[in-house]
């Protein structure tokens, strides 16, 4: 009876979620074993705190206390990708570790990047017990709505009779083992499935002889276990800020892409949380680490959103090589131009020394585009650039390429142009490209309408293009915010959203001949006035911009009506 009432029930399942994927096990962090100087914190239950464990030589071992103080939990906490570090723990307090000591009489400045780049006695080289095993506690950043709960829902009309089967374990003949692979067999525990449900998924590799299911995951994650295999009956799972990572990491182990990628938005929420840049960082890595690309390309747009910001951060000089170059390829970054975007690379790469290989240099110098940098600017790199004399073969070639495309005419370039990136613009701020107005929020609006209201609407003017042939040649610009719908009807045409941005062309004399040459990208930009974080860019769509909303976004804005608009101008060549 209970088959045919399983079979009944999940029978669905076979019509609306086939799947084709093969179980793995690996480790959560890295998939093949850690790299050479890896660090975990093991013992206390929480992931910003425990007992530090550094991998060498194939093998996980701790830190001897000897000296240890807070300059070495700040090289710790930094580099496992906090924001900071509240204290340096002795005396074993997260417990007692079994493998080798590999690190005694650590001594760090506190600039360091990793734990093994301070100095030490030598690998393996100490007279001391684990006893005196080091720990840190790092801070986690600021506080976030941990409440907030986000449901998936992929049931496509299962039954909730599922839900209720699973909680109450009726007649189950399958066992799920959990235990934390870092703590052996402490705090192992089993949860009681059918193993009819399971079986309908291929890639936990289920078969007529399975009778139990190991799922390695650290101790902190275990009361989400349950959560995630009652989402194996019903389709249905309710996240938080708090869960998020947890579920996460269970959707990769048992690799349920589409979970993967939903949870990896609730993640979004943390982005604008910690202004030293650590937390947004880890979340990109991790996100390469489990292979969750919706996570990573939404790290990456907010990094490119705000890289002015990253690049005066603490975490700037501690980016990947592989982190820099995804963000330089990206054309949606915010920057002033891009002769501050490579003077900005040139200090990184100089501040990185032997670190950074001339290869190296040469991928990520590849990524600026030469011929968005002014004529001015593109003459002074030879004089002021540190890279140029062991680059000089590059930089004459990039530059020459950025002088063709600035100073003849785009009829006589365009067939040797190709379609490559480097001839299209980013989101360039600096002056004239760009004009800036406050929000005024809808409940303390005059309702008095005034056309010209200047907290509302800006008079701008830009050259047609980029290039020295339109110098001269200028284009008159007007930038409104509407925010009631009578104000739209006023300028000939109908608001379906509010609030909205216009940016419209204004007696113009010049721009009308080059409409067959030059197209506008515009775009709206929306920065919170009191952190100065750029948290959305909008597109213009026949001169109008949605703003979204509340109400509209999958998150909440961090910074609801409290936020100003920016109005970038981006000239192309057809």
């Amino acid at each position: 009876m209970l088959v045919s009432r399983i079979t009944s029930i999940v029978w669905p399942l076979f019509l609306f979620h086939g799947f084709t994927y093969c179980w793995s096990s690996f480790d959560l962090q890295s998939k093949g074993p850690p790299q050479e100087g890896t660090l975990r914190l093991v013992g206390s239950g929480q992931p910003s705190a425990g007992r530090v464990e550094v991998y060498h030589d194939g093998q996980w071992g701790t830190v001897c206390d000897d000296g240890w103080a807070q300059v070495h939990a700040q090289v710790v906490c930094r580099q496992l990708g906090f924001p900071g570090a509240a204290s340096a723990t002795i005396g074993g307090i997260n417990g007692e570790g079994s493998g080798p000591i590999w690190l005694d009489d650590v001594s760090c400045k506190g600039s360091e990047s990793s734990l093994s780049g301070c100095h030490f006695k030598g690998w393996g080289v100490t007279d001391c017990s684990h006893k005196e095993d080091a720990g840190v506690v790092c801070e986690s950043g600021k506080s976030v709505d941990s409440d907030r709960t986000f449901s998936l829902d992929h049931s496509l009309g299962l039954s909730e009779g599922l839900g209720t089967l699973f909680e109450s374990h009726e007649s189950c003949d399958f066992n799920v083992t959990v235990h934390d692979p870092n703590e052996k067999q402490v705090g192992q525990q089993a949860i009681c499935v059918h193993k009819l449900i399971l079986s309908l998924y291929p890639q936990l590799n289920i078969t007529e002889t399975s009778k139990n299911l190991s799922v390695e995951i650290s101790h902190t994650c275990h009361p989400q276990v349950s959560s995630f295999l009652r989402y194996l009956y019903t389709r249905k799972i309710d996240i938080t800020v708090l869960s998020a990572q947890c579920i996460h990491q269970l959707a990769y182990i048992f690799e349920f892409q589409e979970v993967l990628e939903e949870v990896g938005r609730v993640f979004t929420l943390l982005l604008p949380q910690d202004s030293t840049f650590h937390t947004q960082v880890s979340l990109y890595e991790y996100g390469v680490r489990t292979e969750d690309l919706q996570l990573q390309d939404s790290v990456l747009q907010y990094l490119s959103w705000n890289f002015e910001l990253l690049t005066i951060s603490p975490a700037w000089k501690s980016i990947s090589t592989h982190m820099l170059e995804a963000l330089l390829s990206r054309s949606d970054l915010v920057v002033m131009d891009e002769a501050y975007l490579l003077v900005t690379l040139e200090d990184w790469i100089k501040e990185k020394g032997d670190a950074v290989s001339p290869e190296q240099h040469f991928t990520f110098l590849n990524q600026i585009r030469f011929p968005m940098i002014s004529v001015e600017k593109l003459y002074d790199i030879q004089f002021k650039s540190d890279l140029y004399q062991s680059n000089e073969a590059f930089y004459q070639g990039a530059i020459l390429k950025g002088f063709q495309f600035n100073t003849l005419a785009f009829s006589t370039t365009k067939q040797h142009f190709n379609q490559s990136e480097a001839y299209l613009p980013r989101i360039y701020t600096a002056a004239p490209w760009s004009t800036v107005i406050n929000y005024t929020s809808s409940s303390n609006y005059n309702y008095k309408y005034n056309y010209y209201s200047n907290d509302r609407s800006q008079m701008f003017t830009t050259p047609v293009h980029n290039s020295v042939i339109f110098k001269e040649k200028t284009i008159n610009w007007q930038a409104q915010i509407f925010l009631r719908s009578e104000e739209c009807s006023n300028q000939g045409f109908r608001c379906n959203s509010l609030p909205m941005a216009w940016l419209r062309t204004v007696n113009n004399p010049y721009y009308p001949p080059y409409l067959n040459t030059v197209r506008f990208s515009n775009r709206l930009i929306l920065t919170c006035k009191a952190e100065n974080i750029v948290f959305h860019v909008q597109d213009f769509k026949d001169d109008k911009a949605i703003i979204p909303t509340n109400s509209t976004m999958f998150l909440p804005s961090p910074c609801p009506d409290d936020y100003t608009f920016t109005f970038v101008v981006r000239p192309e060549y057809k």
